[in-house]
Parts: structure tokens; sequence; C-alpha cells
């Protein structure tokens, strides 16, 4: 006997009379939209070694560098003029500028692949994904809520080393206005914290990249060292690619051309130019790694 036709026109089949309604089959009491918990998930992932370990690297290294400073011998004047190294011991906020600039191009961007290209991988490195799945929880939701909690540790771990390096700086060279780099020009302070909370906002939205990066490769292995260290070794490939001027404006469209447009930030006049177009290909960068991520996981064959 064939599935009879709604008739209010083309639509869902509705099951042939013997058959029965698969929702039926379910246990008593699943609901889908309840399995894995963000909270559940969240605790997991807190108690990992790896998170531990990231974060106290994260929340200790300013401090490390802020005593390199203080023990270091006052900083020489250069024939060009002062820039954000320079000034790093001007103040708490000057320091943060400049932990910005130590940061954003390798230490940032190991944190967020480490968050992102982890999450699934070490799941199927312990041959722990095919039991998850098996739950059930849904494979739409189970990576949805992986890549909501990866992202969220990894937008904190970005947050906290600029927010540390402001601490660090402020108690160990004080609290001041910000001096702009290549200028004697000094900001007032609720100026300078919105530039820096500028700043703060962009980078996290370049930094979507290698999220995207590694969240794609991570659905695509079983190595979680393998995920992480492919999103970092692409934005190493990019940085390379970037200094070949030959390029000309093709340039324009690697991810990583536009990770120091922030500085535009620590001008005199802000200027947005730059920033909008790195946050433009940023942004569509990710989207098409996420939805690659999603589409290849949902046609993926699970065997460990």
């Amino acid at each position: 006997m064939t599935a009879s036709v709604s008739p209010a026109g083309p639509g869902p089949a509705t099951p042939a009379a013997g058959a029965q309604d698969p929702r039926a089959l379910a246990a008593p009491g699943y609901d889908p939209r309840r399995t894995l918990p963000l909270r559940v998930e969240v605790t997991r992932q807190l108690r990992r070694r790896r998170t531990m370990v990231a974060f106290l690297i994260l929340l200790v290294l300013p401090w490390i560098l802020a005593g390199a400073f203080s023990l270091g011998s006052p900083a020489q004047p250069g024939s060009g003029p002062p820039g954000l190294v320079d000034l790093a011991t001007d103040g708490g906020l000057n320091f943060a500028a400049f932990s910005f600039f130590a940061s954003a191009g390798f230490l940032l961007v190991v944190a967020v692949a480490l968050f992102c290209g982890d999450t699934i991988a070490s799941e199927a490195g312990w041959a722990s994904l095919r039991y998850l799945l098996a739950a059930p929880v849904p494979r739409a939701r189970l990576l949805r809520q992986k890549m909501t909690v990866a992202l969220g540790y990894a937008a904190v771990a970005v947050v906290s080393f600029p927010a540390m390096s402001l601490l660090a700086g402020t108690v160990a060279f004080g609290w001041h206005p910000l001096r702009l780099p290549a200028t004697e020009i000094e900001l007032p302070y609720g100026t300078a914290l919105e530039r820096t909370g500028i700043t703060l906002v962009y980078i996290l939205i370049t930094l979507l990249v290698v999220a995207g990066v590694a969240f794609l490769l991570s659905v695509s292995t079983d190595s979680p060292l393998g995920a992480v260290g492919g999103a970092v070794g692409l934005v190493i490939v990019s940085t390379i690619l970037d200094q070949v001027t030959a390029l000309g404006s093709w340039r324009e469209i690697l991810p990583t051309h536009w990770q120091f447009a922030w500085l535009d930030a620590f001008s005199v006049q802000l200027s947005w130019g730059a920033m909008v177009e790195g946050a433009a290909v940023s942004v569509s960068y990710a989207l098409v790694l996420f939805a690659l991520a999603f589409r290849h996981f949902r046609r993926k064959d699970i065997v460990s």
C-alpha cells in the first residue's frame, strides 16, 4: 500500500495504514532538543587539561612581559617615531595596546585554533563520537552545541589576554592616558578605552577565519593536533603570501591581509575603511567554512 498524499497539496506524505509514526518509537521522555545541553558541554570542556593550560598561559604571560619591561633598561630612542613597543611602559593602556600587537599574529591564533580544532576531533580520537550520536544526539545539534561552546571559550581566551595585560600594565606602570604611536598626542581615558574596545572587537572578527578553518578540519580528521596545526599552518602560509608584492591586489582576499588594520584605531583620526574591508573578508570566509563543516559532518560516516 502506498502512502497517501495530503489533500492540501504537495507536502510530507502521511504514514500508510499499518505503519507506525517514527516519533512513536522514541523512548518515553526523549526530546532531541534537550540532548547535550550547553551547560554539560561547557563543564566538560572546562575540565579539559588543555583548557586550563591555555588560560594559565594567557593570564600569566602579561605579568611576565610586564616584569621583563620593568627589569630591562629603558627604551632607547630610535631614529624613527616611537611605536607600540617603545610606548609599552607609558601606562596600562599603552601596555594593553602593545599586547594586541604582540599576540594578534600568533598567540591568539593558536588559542582560537586550539579550542575550535580540538572540539570534534578529540571526541573522534577517543572513539567517543559515535557514542554521543548513539545517545542519540542529532548530528546538527551536536555540531551546533560544540561550535557554540568552542567559540565561547575562544572569545573568552582572546579577551582575557588584553584584559590581564591592562591590569598588569596598570600595576607595573600606572594609569595614564593612551599615548598614540608616532605622535606625542595623548587620548583621554574614555576615548582610549573606546579605541581599545574597537580593536578587541575587530580582532575577534578576524579570528573567525581561524575558528572556521579549525572547525572544518576538526570534523574532517580524527587528529586534534592535525586540526589545530592545519589552522595555524594556513595562517602562516597566508601571512607569507601576503608579503609577495607581485600578487598585487590579490593579496586583499587573503585572510591575514587585514589582520593589523586595527592599528588605524590607534591613530589621531580613527579610520574605518581598512577595518570594514577586513571584517567583511573575515566574516565571508567564516560563513563558508562553518557551512562546509556542517555539510561534511551531516554526510560523514562516523566510525570512531
